[in-house]
């Protein structure tokens, strides 16, 4: 008999990935990216790493002084999708910066919503 899946649960040793592009997508869309384009991310990264993790999130930072919220996706690399050589690997985190702006400008370019101030 298999268990139910836990609603919540903490993990308490959490290997980092090696390597972590972050996008502010948000900040620059105005929106959260959809499901599709999140598709057309992993395609453009997938030639460059043999796998990758990518996160869409809407991050909610709470604080006595202040709060912010924003979309914002993470591209998650596993330190056995990388080169040993320091400076290759220099050389693919460039590649994975420009295949994610690239991407973002893309996503922008073609649907963004304007972003108001309060």
């Amino acid at each position: 008999m298999v268990g139910q899946p836990e609603l919540a649960f903490c993990v308490r040793d959490v290997e980092p990935p090696a390597v972590e592009v972050r996008v502010n997508f948000g900040i620059f869309a105005g929106r959260a990216a959809t499901a599709a384009e999140i598709d057309d991310l992993a395609a453009a990264l997938l030639p460059k790493v043999g796998e990758v993790s990518i996160v869409a999130e809407r991050r909610h930072e709470i604080g006595p002084d202040a709060e912010a919220s924003l979309n914002q996706v993470r591209i998650e690399v596993s330190p056995d999708q990388l080169p040993d050589d320091e400076h290759e690997l220099d050389m693919l985190c460039g590649r994975l910066v420009e295949a994610a702006e690239s991407w973002a400008q893309g996503c922008i370019a073609e649907r963004h919503a304007e972003v108001s101030e309060p």
